[in-house]
C-alpha cells in the first residue's frame, strides 16, 4: 500500500499537534504547531554558518524543512500563469532516539504541494511519504550532490552531469496530477542568472524578538522555460522563479499565529524578500524583516523598522477573510507599494491549510507596475 493512503492523518497530527487544546492565556500554538520547542534537535542558530553545495541537501538532525518553488510564467500569447512546488520534510523524533534503518524503519516523513493557477482557476495536488535519515534513495527525499528533491514521480533534479560543478545551477522540475478536470502538471527547465541569497544574518533568519529563527537562502534569479498542463491543455511557457529554502526546529515562538510573506521581482531588476509573522515583536506586535536583493544579487537585511506592511483589503476564501491588497513601505529604498492578487482563489486546501498566489507591484501614487511575485499568507 502507498504511504500516501495512511500518511496524511498522521502527518497532520503531527504537525498540527502544538494546535490542539487550549494554549496558555495570551499565547497561541503558533501556525501548524511551529512553535512548539523542540528539545533534542539541532537549533538554528547566527554561531551556524551555510556551505554549498551540502546545504542543497537534508539536514534530518532539524525537526523541519522545505524546498519551495513559486513561479511567475506567461504562455505563448502572453497569458499569465502562476506555479507552486515544495516539499516538505518533518523528523518524527530527536537524532538521540531514531531508530536503526530497515526495511520498515522511519524517522522522516514528508509532504509535497503542487499548484497550478491561470485566471479564476487554481489546482493543487499533495502527497505523502515517509524515509529513513540513513537513506537517499526511497520514496522520497533529498540529496545535496547531485542535487535532487522528490517525492513519488515530483521531482526537482539537476541538469548538470559535470562531477566537480554546481549542480544546482541548472535543475528541471517534473510533476504530474490526474484530476477530474484532466490533470495538471508542469516539465520545466530552471537555469540560474544570478547568485544564490543568504537572508538575514549569513544565512540565520531571525524570526522573533527574542531570538528564534531559521536558517534561510533563497535562488531568486531562476529563469524558467518549459510547458504547463492545466485542465488537460498543455501550453509552452517561460518566466521566472524563486526557490526558497529553509530549515529550523522551532520557527515561531508559541504566541505567533502566522506569517505573511512575500518574493517580488521589480521592474528595476531589484529583488525583495519580506515577511510579517503574526505576533513576536517588541511589546508584543507584530515581527517583520526581510531582504533587499540587487540585481547582482548583493542582499541588504532589512531589520524590522525598515519596513512596513499594512493590509489594504480584504477577500472572502474559503470561508475566512484574507488580505489580498497590501501597501508595502521601504522608506530607505523611497518604495511606496501596493501588491495585490488579481485573484484572490488561491487558497491550498491542503492537510495544513494556506494562501498561497500571484500577485502584481505597483507604485501606490502613480499606480505604475512595478512588478510581480508570490504572496504567502497562513493561520487565517
Amino acid at each position: 500500500m502507498k504511504a500516501g493512503r495512511w500518511l496524511p492523518g498522521l502527518l497532520a497530527a503531527l504537525v498540527l499537534a502544538g494546535c490542539e487544546g487550549e494554549p496558555p492565556p495570551g499565547e497561541t500554538a503558533g501556525f501548524a504547531g511551529l512553535g512548539e520547542t523542540a528539545e533534542g534537535f539541532v537549533q538554528a542558530s547566527p554561531e551556524r554558518t551555510l556551505h554549498f553545495p551540502k546545504d542543497h541537501g537534508p539536514h534530518p538532525d532539524t525537526r523541519i524543512e522545505w524546498w519551495y518553488l513559486t513561479a511567475n510564467l506567461r504562455d505563448e500569447t502572453g497569458e499569465p500563469l502562476g506555479l507552486q512546488w515544495t516539499l516538505f520534510r518533518q523528523a518524527l523524533t530527536p537524532p538521540a532516539s531514531r531508530p536503526a534503518p530497515g526495511p520498515w524503519a522511519a524517522d522522516q516523513l514528508w509532504m509535497a504541494h503542487m499548484a497550478v493557477s491561470r485566471g479564476v482557476t487554481h489546482r493543487v495536488a499533495e502527497r505523502f511519504a515517509r524515509s529513513h535519515s540513513a537513506r537517499d534513495d526511497g520514496q522520497a527525499g533529498a540529496r545535496a550532490a547531485p542535487f535532487a528533491a522528490w517525492l513519488d514521480d515530483w521531482r526537482l533534479e539537476s541538469r548538470v552531469e559535470a562531477p566537480h560543478a554546481d549542480t544546482f545551477e541548472r535543475l528541471t522540475l517534473t510533476a504530474q496530477q490526474d484530476d477530474e478536470h484532466g490533470g495538471f502538471g508542469y516539465r520545466l527547465a530552471l537555469t540560474a542568472e544570478g547568485p544564490l541569497v543568504q537572508h538575514g544574518e549569513t544565512g540565520f533568519s531571525q524570526k522573533a524578538a527574542d531570538g528564534q529563527g531559521s536558517m534561510y537562502y533563497s535562488q531568486p534569479f531562476w529563469r524558467i522555460e518549459g510547458e504547463v498542463t492545466l485542465d488537460g491543455e498543455t501550453r509552452e511557457v517561460s518566466g521566472r522563479g524563486w526557490l526558497d529554502r529553509e530549515w529550523s526546529s522551532q520557527l515561531l515562538g508559541p504566541e505567533q499565529a502566522g506569517w505573511d510573506w512575500f518574493s517580488l521581482h521589480l521592474a528595476s531588476g531589484h529583488k525583495l524578500m519580506a515577511f510579517q509573522l503574526r505576533g513576536g515583536g517588541e511589546d508584543g506586535g507584530n515581527y517583520r524583516s526581510g531582504t533587499w536583493i540587487t540585481p547582482a544579487g548583493e542582499p541588504r537585511a532589512l531589520a524590522p523598522d525598515e519596513l512596513a506592511l499594512t493590509p489594504l483589503a480584504t477577500s472572502r476564501v474559503a470561508g475566512r477573510a484574507v488580505p489580498t491588497r497590501w501597501r508595502l513601505e521601504l522608506p530607505a529604498q523611497g518604495l511606496d507599494l501596493v501588491v495585490e492578487a488579481p485573484h484572490s482563489e488561491r487558497w491550498m486546501a491542503t492537510s495544513v491549510a494556506y494562501w498561497e498566489g500571484e500577485v502584481v507591484v505597483r507604485d501606490r501614487d502613480s499606480d505604475e507596475a512595478l512588478g510581480e511575485g508570490y504572496l504567502e499568507m497562513t493561520g487565517y
